[in-house]
């Protein structure tokens, strides 16, 4: 991420633990399918950005092993201090503004990162650059515009009070900055930038307890300002968090888009 007194999502509140879990069980299992396919293993050395949770901090440090290192980087480490052991190096860092921390990585990866950063240009330089030669490259971002809908079965008053809520939210972070259509463009900017063997392919959570939970806390999370910005009033989101809770509703995410490719050999 990158430094912004007005970024909606801050790591110190209290709801975005629940919105890592609720990231964690939706999106983990394509992120280390695609490790996977990376061929991610003992020895090699990861950058993490904008690291935020832990559990791809983890899962990275377990596949290293004692021989490799992992750089975890986020504007706000305060939610890593479970995983900052070695082979794990957690540090303060802003993709979009620094330097990288290190040259010289394997792999480089971030999900819903790029989305939020100002500089997006800047910072995907800065992460391919961070790469060895033939090193990998894995870019997870949300396009909210290819998908804009909380319910995209919009058949009653609790759906449309939800779509509103979420345009609302699109509203808010397109105002401090997010591209709202970035995912789809992620292939594309890989091969401009000179990767090579570039792919993408994306997934579409609708339904699970996870886009419950992970509904429930932005909404907590972004309250203050959707009332501050008179998209909604107390009572809408009351409402809106009640009927969530209730289940019934075919709550969903905007995509997620995966793009990976390999940095040329010198």
């Amino acid at each position: 991420m990158t430094s912004s007194d007005g970024y909606l999502l801050a790591n110190r509140q209290r709801e975005a633990g629940q919105r890592f879990d609720a990231f964690a069980s939706l999106f983990d299992p394509t992120t280390f399918r695609h490790l996977e396919e990376l061929g991610i293993g003992p020895g090699l050395r990861c950058w993490e950005v904008g690291a935020g949770g832990t559990s791809v901090v983890a899962w990275l440090a377990d596949r290293v092993g004692p021989t490799g290192k992992v750089v975890a980087t986020d504007i706000d480490t305060s939610r890593l201090a479970a995983v900052a052991l070695p082979p794990v190096e957690v540090r303060v860092h802003d993709v979009g503004a620094e330097e990288p921390p290190e040259e010289g990585f394997d792999l480089v990866h971030a999900r819903l990162v790029l989305v939020h950063v100002p500089d997006r240009q800047r910072a995907l330089h800065h992460m391919i650059k961070a790469l060895r030669p033939g090193g990998r490259l894995l870019i997870e971002d949300a396009d909210p515009a290819l998908q804009p809908l909380a319910c995209p079965d919009e058949h009653g008053p609790e759906q449309r009070l939800a779509n509103r809520l979420r345009q609302g939210f699109r509203g808010l972070l397109a105002e401090r900055g997010a591209d709202l259509s970035y995912g789809r463009k992620l292939p594309r900017l890989l091969r401009e930038a000179g990767l090579q063997e570039v792919e993408a392919d994306v997934r579409f959570p609708l339904t699970s307890p996870a886009c419950t939970a992970l509904e429930s806390a932005t909404v907590r999370q972004i309250r203050d300002r959707l009332v501050a910005a008179g998209l909604a009033t107390d009572e809408d989101i009351d409402r809106h968090l009640a009927n969530v809770e209730a289940g019934g509703m075919d709550l969903a995410t905007a995509p997620m888009i995966s793009a990976w490719g390999r940095k040329a050999a010198s």
